[in-house]
């Protein structure tokens, strides 16, 4: 059944997350091993499901994203014992990490084996492979019996779907079935390690973080992909990487303290010291924020509001430390700058509100790009098209 017409979506409730039932399961199930879609959770992102070695499958997966062909997939299993079939060999690094991560919001590029078709892959010779921890995905990839590929279950370049309705503004009479399973819980897609080299490389951050593989190795590399756009022509290792993705339908800009301004700041006798603390004081928020997060704030509310003067319909983004100094109409906040846990939880919730807000431009306040911040800032780099406003 091919999905550019409109087919009639199932939705189903998981009464207990924690534990669901094979009843609960079987239809998405059969519908997986038949060839069909279907949307389930995982702890990461909600997961647009099909046979991974059913290239007919995989190609409507692509039709119901409107997903480019050469943006590979991950396959995700639900045991050690599934990923054998897939690849030609298992580097002792993935060995490792499956030891270490698996299950969990870790995936890993493995030379491909010959019955996993390119379709799935994106023409490449390799094959991106994920445990997921959540008990749903995981009871409903052993039913299903195969590999299931599983992109987000979105629409291509909009933020990701983190709850089951996210699934259905998007995918409502394009797949079978909706498995819901509620709130996910992380909210940022896994981190992907591309093992098949000497040293392990990370092609997409995420809540396994630089710091945690580096302890595991020593030194792992970092795919420039990570750090600004992907050239023309360069086939994408790994989802993610080559496209404009996560965006809101409103123009995002990502507001950045230069790294002089931050020096300035903490500099006493400079004029920027002198005037952000004379602010500060004035204010009364001398007590609750650092100087960082009072001139960000401040420079964000100072563009927003320069531009919602043109007529324009402005969202910020925000903390909930930061909340209260913007003036502008429209201002959610993305969670607690203090909590990154918090902050990529709410980020793809936050950019779909937008959505349904009908705002035109979005400022975004930046973030720590330690640990988990630096995949938090890599979506937000992504979503914004990597137009970034430094101040």
């Amino acid at each position: 059944m091919e999905h550019t017409e409109k087919i009639k979506t199932k939705r189903i409730k998981i009464e207990d997350v924690r534990h669901p039932k094979d009843e609960e399961l079987l239809e998405a199930a059969q519908i997986l091993r038949n060839g069909g879609l279907v949307a389930f959770p995982t702890e990461t992102v909600y997961g647009l499901g099909g046979n991974a070695l059913d290239a007919d499958a995989s190609r409507k997966i692509y039709a119901a994203k409107g997903r480019p062909s050469d943006n590979p997939l991950i396959a995700h299993i639900s045991c050690m014992e599934e990923l054998a079939p897939l690849v030609k060999e298992i580097p002792e690094a993935g060995r490792v990490l499956a030891e270490k991560y698996w299950p969990g919001p870790l995936t890993m590029i493995f030379p491909k084996s010959d019955i996993v078709p390119y379709g799935t892959t994106g023409g490449l010779d390799t094959v991106a492979v994920r445990m997921p921890s959540d008990p749903v995905a995981s009871r409903l990839i052993c039913l299903a019996g195969v590999p299931v590929a599983a992109p987000s279950a979105n629409t291509s370049g909009r933020p990701s779907p983190t709850t089951a309705d996210h699934v259905w503004q998007d995918m409502n009479g394009k797949i079978e079935m909706v498995v819901d399973g509620g709130a996910v819980g992380i909210g940022v897609e896994s981190t992907i390690v591309d093992v098949t080299g000497p040293v392990p490389v990370i092609l997409r951050p995420g809540a396994i973080t630089q710091e945690m593989l580096d302890e595991l190795f020593g030194r792992v590399e970092i795919d420039p992909a990570i750090l600004g756009p992907m050239k023309d022509g360069v086939r994408p290792k790994a989802p993610g990487m080559k496209y404009k993705h996560y965006a809101p339908k409103g123009d995002l800009t990502l507001v950045e303290l230069k790294d002089e301004t931050i020096e300035e700041l903490y500099k006493p006798g400079s004029a920027l010291y002198s005037r952000v603390s004379r602010m500060m004081t004035d204010s009364g928020k001398s007590w609750k924020l650092d100087p960082e997060s009072f001139y960000m704030a401040w420079a964000v509310n100072e563009e927003a509001v320069r531009m919602e003067k043109t007529g324009a319909r402005v969202g910020v983004i925000c903390t909930e430390e930061t909340m209260d100094e913007y003036t502008v109409a429209v201002k959610r906040s993305i969670g607690k700058r203090s909590s990154a846990d918090s902050v990529a939880h709410n980020l793809y919730a936050v950019l779909r509100d937008f959505d349904d807000l009908g705002v035109d431009y979005i400022y975004s306040e930046s973030f720590s790009d330690s640990d988990l911040g630096h995949a938090i800032m890599n979506r937000l780099n992504k979503a914004a098209g990597y137009h970034i406003l430094k101040v």
